[in-house]
C-alpha cells in the first residue's frame, strides 16, 4: 500500500473509460475522479467504471460524486429520488425528532447505495444556510437557522457513518449569505470573521468538533477577513480552519474551473495557488485541456496527499444492496418524502 495518492481530483467525458482518460488515471498527480450524471447508465453500467476505473490503476485513488438529493443527485434511475435537505428543515419546524430520524436515514440510504456501486463518498452535506439569496443553494441547504443545520447535519451525517461513508461539509465558512453563484461570478461577503461566527461559520465549528471528515471551501472573498478568496487563502485554511478550529481532516477545493475561482487563465497557478493556501485535494471537472496542461506542467513530488489522511476518505464497500431489510425499509420512507418541487 502505497503512503500517498495524488491531490488532482478529475472527472470524465462518458459511461466508459476513453483511451486517453485510463492512461491520465495512471498518472501520479490524479488521486480522485468526481463523477456527473453523463457518466451514468445504470447501477451495474456505475459499478463496472468504478471497477475499470480502479483496474488501470496502480494504486488506489477515490470516486466520488454529488449525491447530494434534490436537484443535486447525479444517479436517478435505480437509485432512490433523495428529497432536497430544505425539505428536512421544513419538517423539522414542526417535529424535530422525527426530521432528525428521517435526515439520518437519508444519509444512510444515500451512502449505502453508492457503496454498493463501489463509489467511496458523496460530497455532502451542505451546511450553508438556506436564506434564500443564493439560488445556487436554495433548497440543498436545511435550514435558514444554524442550530437547526446543526441537528440536521450531525443527524445526516451519523447515518453516513453508520452506512461506512466519510462526510464532506461545504461550502465553509458558509455560502448562504452570497447573492452571486461562483459557478458564474467571483462573489464577495463585507462581514468581517466575528460576524461570521456568530451565524453562517456555526454549523462548520460544531460539525468540525464533532471529527467531521472533510471539508469542502468556498469560492467566496471576504475582503473584511482576508485579501484572497477562501480557496486561496492561507488565513482561512491554515490560521482559521487548521488552527482555531482544530480541524485535522481533507481539505477539498470546490470546482477550480469555476468563475470564483479564476485567477489565472493557466490552470496549474489555480491548482499551485490552492494547494499552497491549504488544499489537500483540488478539482478540475468539465475541462480537459486544463486537466492536461495541469499535470503537464505541475512537479510529481510535491502534490500528494498522505495516505494517514486520505484514508479517511475510502468507502467500506457493500453487497446484496436490495436484500438488506433497512435498505427496503428505508427506501420507501425516504421516496415518500420526495416530491417535484425538489427538482
Amino acid at each position: 500500500m502505497p503512503t500517498h495518492i495524488g491531490s488532482l481530483v478529475i472527472d470524465l467525458e462518458g459511461t466508459r473509460l476513453s483511451v486517453e482518460e485510463s492512461e491520465l488515471l495512471t498518472h501520479p498527480l490524479i488521486g480522485g475522479v468526481i463523477l456527473f450524471s453523463r457518466n451514468y447508465e445504470s447501477r451495474q453500467q456505475l459499478k463496472d467504471l468504478c471497477q475499470h476505473i480502479r483496474s488501470v490503476r496502480p494504486i488506489p485513488l477515490l470516486i466520488m460524486v454529488d449525491q447530494e438529493g434534490g436537484r443535486v443527485q447525479r444517479f436517478i434511475h435505480e437509485f432512490t429520488r433523495l428529497p432536497a435537505m430544505a425539505t428536512f428543515g421544513e419538517l423539522y419546524d414542526n417535529h424535530q425528532k422525527r426530521a432528525s430520524r428521517l435526515a439520518k436515514n437519508c444519509g444512510w440510504l444515500m451512502a449505502v447505495e453508492l457503496l454498493s456501486v463501489h463509489v467511496d463518498l458523496s460530497l455532502a452535506p451542505v451546511l450553508d444556510l438556506q436564506k434564500n439569496i443564493n439560488q445556487a443553494i436554495g433548497n440543498r441547504a436545511f435550514h435558514p437557522k444554524p442550530e437547526v443545520v446543526i441537528q440536521l447535519g450531525k443527524a445526516f451525517i451519523e447515518g453516513m457513518r453508520e452506512a461506512g461513508m466519510a462526510a464532506t461539509i461545504k461550502h465553509f465558512p458558509g455560502h448562504g449569505s452570497v447573492q452571486l453563484d461562483s459557478h458564474l461570478g467571483f462573489p464577495r461577503d463585507e462581514r468581517t470573521i466575528q460576524e461570521l461566527q456568530q451565524e453562517d461559520m456555526l454549523p462548520f465549528i460544531h460539525l468540525i468538533q464533532d471529527h467531521v471528515e472533510a471539508v469542502m471551501v468556498a469560492h467566496i472573498l471576504f475582503p473584511n477577513v482576508d485579501a484572497a478568496s477562501v480557496s486561496y487563502s492561507r488565513y482561512w485554511l491554515q490560521d482559521i480552519l487548521r488552527g482555531k478550529l482544530g480541524f485535522s481532516g481533507i481539505i477539498l477545493s470546490d470546482d477550480l474551473t469555476m468563475e470564483g475561482a479564476n485567477i489565472s487563465a493557466h490552470y496549474p497557478d489555480r491548482v499551485i495557488a490552492a494547494k499552497e493556501a491549504g488544499c489537500d485535494f483540488t478539482l478540475l471537472c468539465n475541462n480537459r485541456k486544463g486537466v492536461i496542461q495541469t499535470i503537464d506542467y505541475l512537479p510529481k513530488h510535491f502534490y500528494f496527499v498522505e495516505e494517514k489522511k486520505w484514508h479517511r476518505l475510502q468507502g467500506k464497500f457493500t453487497d446484496q444492496l436490495e436484500q438488506q431489510d433497512r435498505w427496503q425499509q428505508t427506501n420507501k420512507l425516504i421516496s415518500d418524502m420526495y416530491t417535484k418541487r425538489d427538482q
